[in-house]
């Protein structure tokens, strides 16, 4: 396993249980404990690791970068039955760490988490979202979904940041899909028109949706993309396997107040609606779903044991340095300064990153000393390689 991605896993587990920690106990009390009675845990015990972990967790941060998630999707040898419940075919299939903030620093009031699999026809996704209060009020396909609680889909085959999808669904089971040929940084556009032609989705809700009266339990979805849909992202034209796609999960949810027996998002004093909350599989780092150089890696396996330590390759730490250097790049160019040279340290070799203005635009740039790729970022964001 790439000890980057390796070591950023630990790091990522680490900030998951002592955000629980200081959700359930509070950090200046535990600290309290620690400081002033140590012997009230032995040592070794996982809460005192995990305390002193923490307190070093800025060392750590000098020591790995922040990666994305990974999950391997295994391939299926028969079809899943599209109906929003977990048959027995996703009993030996994991799913993914529980969902998190999107900015990753804080525990979501509700857990979500979802699995992955694939046969040669259809990509599948089941997910599973605690909610007490399951409503919606969306019927019509292609709407503005997330204006309901919602689950998100967002998926690029080839991992340039451009010419993705994005999918939503809310409890009703009213589905928007799109298609986004640039992030909205780079002004789009998108096409609201497409489609994905012969996709299935089911929800099944463990509660009564819509009735305040009761208390629930949650909702469970299913959904299959045909690879006839994807694959017109896909420069190769071929299902993926042994290969990464990056991908990422949002669920959207809104604090709600309930006139009567009607659902709708909560409001201030002001009649403005409350923030929703971002909960997401791999975090962004930011409150924007739309900077696809974050999402996770999804690798689909047809041997997931033998695949479950496969990680991506040390050119996506590169990759993802390359963008630190081109967000500063790009906010000097909006301010019109001076871009400054840098420098990109991995591995003990240190690589030098260029800037090259021109009449359209400009573009960054380094030589990968790993697989001898050039690797360029353009203003738009969008990433390309040359061998």
């Amino acid at each position: 396993m790439n000890i980057y991605f390796k070591l950023t896993n630990i790091i990522s587990d680490m900030r998951t249980a002592m955000s629980r920690i200081r959700k359930n106990v509070g950090m200046n009390k535990l600290l309290r404990i620690v400081s002033f009675n140590p012997g009230c845990m032995p040592i070794g015990s996982a809460m005192t690791t995990a305390v002193f972990l923490v307190l070093f967790m800025g060392t750590l941060q000098l020591c790995a970068q922040q990666m994305p998630e990974v999950y391997i999707a295994p391939k299926l040898s028969v079809p899943v039955e599209i109906d929003g419940e977990a048959e027995h075919l996703w009993d030996a299939i994991p799913f993914t760490k529980d969902f998190t903030d999107i900015e990753g620093d804080k525990v979501p009031r509700y857990q979500t988490r979802m699995k992955m699999a694939w046969d040669d026809q259809y990509l599948y996704f089941y997910a599973e979202l605690q909610e007490p209060h399951v409503w919606g009020t969306l019927h019509q396909r292609d709407t503005i979904i997330f204006y309901n609680n919602d689950f998100e889909i967002f998926i690029d085959p080839d991992g340039d940041t451009h010419n993705y999808m994005e999918f939503e669904m809310n409890a009703l089971n009213t589905v928007w899909d799109l298609w986004l040929v640039k992030p909205y940084r780079a002004g789009g556009p998108i096409i609201d028109n497409w489609d994905i032609k012969g996709l299935k989705t089911a929800v099944s809700v463990q509660g009564t949706i819509n009735d305040p009266g009761d208390v629930d339990k949650g909702w469970t979805l299913e959904v299959a993309m045909p690879w006839s849909a994807l694959l017109e992202s896909d420069p190769t034209g071929k299902i993926p396997v042994d290969r990464f796609y990056r991908i990422n999960f949002s669920r959207v949810n809104w604090d709600h107040e309930i006139d009567g027996k009607k659902y709708s998002r909560k409001k201030d004093e002001n009649g403005k609606y409350l923030r929703e909350y971002n909960w997401v599989w791999s975090p962004q780092g930011v409150i924007n779903m739309h900077e696809p150089e974050h999402w996770g890696y999804v690798y689909f396996s047809e041997n997931p044991e033998n695949d479950k330590d496969v990680t991506p390759d040390v050119d996506e730490v590169l990759k993802r340095k390359l963008y630190e250097l081109w967000r500063k790049q790009h906010r000097l160019h909006r301010g019109k300064q001076q871009e400054t040279p840098e420098t990109i340290a991995i591995e003990g070799k240190t690589m030098q990153a260029h800037v090259v203005d021109h009449k359209a635009g400009w573009y960054l740039w380094v030589e990968s000393p790993f697989s001898q790729k050039t690797m360029i970022i353009d203003q738009d964001g969008k990433y390309t390689e040359n061998k």
